[in-house]
């Protein structure tokens, strides 16, 4: 085994284990770089959320406070349980002592830290909390943890007076858990569940300072937080919501939603937008739609000094600049505009004397007043320290059972367990059902749904797609007796991302029809129908071969016209697979996703297809394209059945829409639809008996939702 001691910085450790990230020659579609532009901006134009007072900012301030801590998990807090605090071991160095420290910031959930302070304490000191960065320390197979990387800050602050708390990152700690849920892994019910691996290091950070006000040897109206890169994105997660903090120094850890989605440093990497370089760790779960300068406003007025380096590839200088001009305004509102300053050094992303420095120097200003060291007087000697003694575990004594590798399973509850209304009236029971109805209207309008565009933004330009190829401006396409009629529609705001619904008639449209089905289309049906559709729009295709032509213009024949709508990266619009990832998280960082998009463009489907002598629609959907199907018809209304075929039995296992799974699983969603006719194929009776109990409750006859065998599906 070799001896060489592996570190691997933030940005490198990100880039190495890119397997699911974008290429860079994988370009994204042009409408969606379009889509993000405009949204980033949207979101650019309220930066302090249309707040231009200091009275109206120190109101508010409390309850923007709350929403940050909503949007990492952490509202409700979870309880401040006994931290179970151990001490692993001490290791005596001329100038200081550190302390092997292990503790629970909940049950189960390990961090293990190195505490330094002085030799000699002879008064209450100033303490500062170190949050890491990514920075894996390994040797020989055996985890460090991210602490042994960043001592030399600790060292130095405990050898000038102070005492400084060093924790391990949940990613690269001595007991390790997962950052890379979205990035890597594919756990996009993340975005469902409102959790962000952000909150469970913010949770860590304010334990840690729980810990560090207890000890003795600790001021309490003392107390600093700094870190870079993923530790100073911490620092001003922490700065915004615990304010026992007076002093915060984020160092290369925050920029705006312009470089992360849109445009990052051209120069150095990311030039369309530095998302890709990050980890899940650094994003909070966007709710409310902020862009960054709101999380960097929530730390005012406490004692904020901003570094950065201006080739920074992941941390742009002309997004911290950005966010910096609206702090100037928050400050002076507060009358504290001695309290910021910005330093910006030369260099990447990298730890340099440069930003170290003039750090060290803001905490003796702040957190010791007139005992202040001047910066010229602050200096570094070497004073590390073997990494061997500052592990914390013991590699043969392994842990008890702990929760750092499922967190993520546990940390944001679900939905509390719903009841249903057994035992009344069915006249009273649908009394009863109606504040639960709207409660969970109300909480997917603000929690779930709400990135999408407006009502404004929202309104469906029409046309009809074939009038201009045909001489005879005929708005539809007549082969071997089957019509078809094309509508593309798209949201005013943005009408590049046009879509297109197609229907399937007789030639005319003439004869009334009894019927109208919309499938909502996923991959497998688009390899299926798009062939057909393709022979159809092609001047001299020719579709009667094909089996899905007889089976359609059977079913015209009978009466009933067929639609087929293909979602956003679905059929043509879908982009290269490398790509996926990469625009999964865009939408996720403007508070939308993906999937909640493709609703949006169902609904916009069936708006295209309706009006007054619309016939009754049937919406239909397979897989996920059923949770798809599900969310158009509750949202549009104007459909009378929803034919969900293998729909996900929980939200987990369906697409992600933002916080779903904190307000209602499958069941109660598909119990919104009461009392529309619904049909699910191919799935078994029991995920859906809640469904079943609740239309019995309100009087139902018959079975309710119809669950019929996969033979049933018809398509």
């Amino acid at each position: 085994m070799s001896n060489r001691l592996v570190r691997t910085t933030f940005l490198a450790a990100l880039l190495a284990a890119a397997g699911g990230v974008a290429r860079a020659d994988d370009p994204i579609p042009p409408e969606l770089k379009a889509y993000f532009r405009t949204e980033a901006e949207r979101l650019a134009a309220r930066p302090l959320l249309d707040v231009r007072t200091a009275d109206d900012w120190k109101a508010h301030r409390p309850d923007h406070q709350r929403q940050l801590r909503e949007m990492l998990g952490l509202d409700p807090l979870p309880p401040r349980t006994d931290l179970k605090v151990e001490v692993r071991g001490v290791v005596e160095r001329p100038d200081f002592v550190v302390e092997r420290l292990l503790f629970q910031s909940s049950p189960g959930l390990y961090v293990t830290a190195n505490l330094y302070r002085p030799k000699v304490v002879e008064k209450p000191l100033p303490a500062v909390l170190y949050v890491c960065g990514h920075a894996k320390v390994e040797k020989d197979g055996v985890i460090y943890g991210c602490k042994t990387h960043y001592q030399h800050h600790a060292a130095w602050f405990a050898a000038n007076g102070y005492v400084c708390l060093v924790l391990d990152t949940l990613q690269l700690g001595e007991v390790p858990g997962l950052h890379h849920g979205t990035y890597r892994e594919g756990m996009w019910w993340w975005a469902s569940r409102g959790y962000t691996p952000a909150g469970v290091e913010v949770w860590n950070g304010i334990r840690a300072l729980d810990y560090l006000t207890s000890r003795p040897e600790v001021d309490p109206e003392r107390l600093g937080v700094t870190g870079r890169s993923g530790g100073g994105a911490m620092s001003w997660y922490l700065g915004a919501v615990d304010d026992r903090l007076k002093v915060v120094v984020p160092v290369a850890g925050i920029t705006d939603l312009h470089d992360h989605l849109v445009a990052g440093n051209p120069k150095v990497a990311h030039p369309d937008g530095v998302i890709d370089g990050h980890c899940d760790c650094m994003y909070f779960v966007n709710t409310y739609r902020w862009d960054y300068p709101m999380l960097a406003a929530l730390v005012a007025p406490k004692a904020l000094l901003v570094e950065n380096t201006d080739v920074d590839p992941i941390f742009p200088e002309a997004g911290v600049r950005r966010i910096y001009t609206h702090l100037e305004t928050v400050y002076d509102w507060y009358g504290t505009r001695d309290r910021l300053d910005l330093v910006v050094g030369k260099g990447g992303h990298e730890d340099t004397t440069e930003i170290r420095h003039p750090a060290f120097a803001w905490f003796e200003r702040w957190l010791k007043g007139d005992a202040a060291q001047p910066l010229a007087a602050v200096a570094e000697p070497d004073r590390r320290v073997p990494i061997e003694a500052l592990k914390v575990l013991d590699p043969g004594k392994p842990l008890p059972p702990n929760v750092n590798d499922t967190v993520h399973e546990s940390f944001v509850p679900r939905a509390v367990e719903f009841t249903v209304l057994t035992g009344l009236e069915p006249a009273d029971a649908a009394v009863e059902w109606v504040p639960y109805k709207e409660s969970w209207r109300a909480s997917l309008e603000t929690h779930g749904f709400a990135g999408l565009p407006s009502d404004q933004s929202a309104t469906i330009v029409v046309d009809s797609a074939y009038e201009a190829r045909n001489p005879d401006k005929s708005t539809e396409i007549v082969k071997h007796g089957l019509g078809l009629t094309a509508y593309d529609f798209a949201p005013q705001a943005h009408p590049q991302l046009r879509q297109r619904v197609w229907m399937f008639h007789n030639p005319g449209r003439g004869r009334p029809a009894a019927g109208l089905e919309l499938l909502v289309v996923g991959p497998d049906d688009w390899r299926k129908y798009g062939p057909l559709l393709d022979a159809f729009e092609a001047e001299a295709g020719d579709p009667s071969p094909l089996a899905e032509f007889a089976a359609i213009k059977a079913k015209v024949d009978a009466g009933t016209r067929m639609a087929f709508v293909a979602p956003r990266g679905v059929g043509r619009t879908a982009w290269a697979g490398s790509r996926d990832v990469s625009i999964r998280r865009r939408f996720a960082l403007l508070g939308q996703t993906l999937d909640g998009y493709r609703v949006f463009e169902v609904r916009g489907a069936l708006r295209s297809l309706g009006g007054e002598n619309a016939p009754p629609v049937t919406i239909v959907g397979r897989g996920e394209s059923a949770a798809l199907a599900l969310w158009a018809a509750y949202w549009e209304g104007g459909v009378s059945r929803a034919v969900l075929i293998q729909p996900p039995a929980t939200v987990r296992d369906g697409p992600a829409f933002l916080n779903l799974e904190r307000v209602l699983d499958m069941p109660q969603a598909v119990a919104l639809l009461h009392p529309m006719e619904v049909r699910i194929v191919g799935s078994p009776v029991e995920p859906w008996s809640w469904s079943r109990i609740l239309a019995e409750d309100l009087g139902m006859t018959k079975p309710w939702p119809e669950i019929l065998p996969a033979a049933g599906a018809g398509r």
